[in-house]
């Protein structure tokens, strides 16, 4: 039992009056130190239950229902430095370049306190831009916790607006490396489609979602292995976890992609290979963008991490 959740429990039985009020309504007016929007997010995240169940904030109540609250107190609103190992590309007055780690989250957040990228590089730099705020100072760009590779960090306010402007406007180059699950048809092409939220996961993003934005992602085939291939790929938009959604929901999922990759692969060697990378096999191989204070266009690369060669050369040692 997680004993910290138990400490900011709290139940209490609804009132007769609210019968027929849907539970968001509801609760905002039992729970005067939430708002609606707070109510429908700890419902969201599992930390609101009725009769010991998990519910939509849209339920009617019938009066009388157990109701059991989790709040988590709020986090420290400023990153702490943090001395944490990090690979450093690449550093100026006006940015950082970084090879993030697989593992690392970029800033702290959902649960998240310390040991992020941001963290490590307050350690480093002492001073990041402060447009981003205190929970992430200098983060213009994020990658997902176990995406490794090529990141710009901000170091001050001018190179924040610039960098800012240059991936609004789609001027960033960005190169991914992806293994994939299956044979891909054709040798290059494109997945375009709208992205949001899952409609009944909310963890989740898809391509099925009531409300979306346009997100256009281009692949080209480096390498196949029989049952797997490996990818170069270019995100031209900047959507969330969107490189794994339009791989996986086109047939093709990430190996080792616990989100959005099948519960186990029908082939062993997949089923093998996505256990040893322990994360999803999707880096950032380079950056190309241009510098906020001189105007030079500058390209920064990030070798490929050790877990993703060893999967390649396994899957080269059993190709054909």
């Amino acid at each position: 039992m997680d004993m910290s959740r138990e400490k900011n429990r709290q139940e209490f039985h609804v009132p007769p009056e609210f019968a027929g009020k849907r539970v968001d309504i509801a609760l905002s007016h039992l729970l005067p130190d939430l708002t609606r929007s707070q109510v429908r997010r700890l419902i969201d995240e599992g930390l609101i239950l009725v009769d010991d169940r998990s519910i939509k904030p849209s339920k009617r109540l019938s009066g009388g229902e157990s109701v059991s609250v989790i709040q988590i107190p709020p986090q420290s609103l400023e990153a702490e430095p943090q001395d944490l190992p990090i690979p450093i590309l690449y550093e100026d007055d006006d940015i950082i370049v970084v090879n993030k780690p697989a593992s690392m989250t970029v800033h702290p957040g959902s649960g998240v306190g310390d040991g992020t990228l941001v963290n490590a590089l307050l350690y480093r730099c002492r001073s990041l831009s402060g447009i981003g705020g205190k929970l992430r100072p200098g983060i213009v760009h994020r990658l997902d916790k176990d995406t490794s590779g090529v990141m710009v960090v901000a170091k001050g306010d001018l190179a924040h607006e610039s960098l800012v402007n240059q991936f609004r406007s789609r001027m960033v180059e960005k190169v991914y490396l992806a293994l994939v699950a299956g044979r891909i048809k054709g040798e290059s092409g494109s997945f375009s489609s709208l992205i949001g939220r899952h409609p009944t996961d909310r963890i989740k993003m898809s391509t099925r979602s009531r409300v979306g934005k346009e997100a256009l992602t281009l692949w080209r085939v480096i390498r196949r292995y029989g049952c797997a291939t490996l990818v170069d790929v270019k995100p031209k938009t900047g959507r969330t976890h969107q490189i794994r959604v339009h791989f996986a929901e086109n047939g093709y999922p990430i190996l080792g992609d616990r989100v959005y990759g099948p519960r186990r692969h029908k082939s062993d060697l997949l089923e093998s290979v996505s256990k040893g990378l322990g994360r999803h096999a999707l880096h950032a191989l380079s950056l190309r963008f241009t510098h906020p204070r001189t105007g030079e266009r500058m390209e920064f690369r990030a070798e490929i991490p050790d877990d993703m060669k060893r999967a390649i050369h396994i899957l080269e040692g059993q190709d054909g």
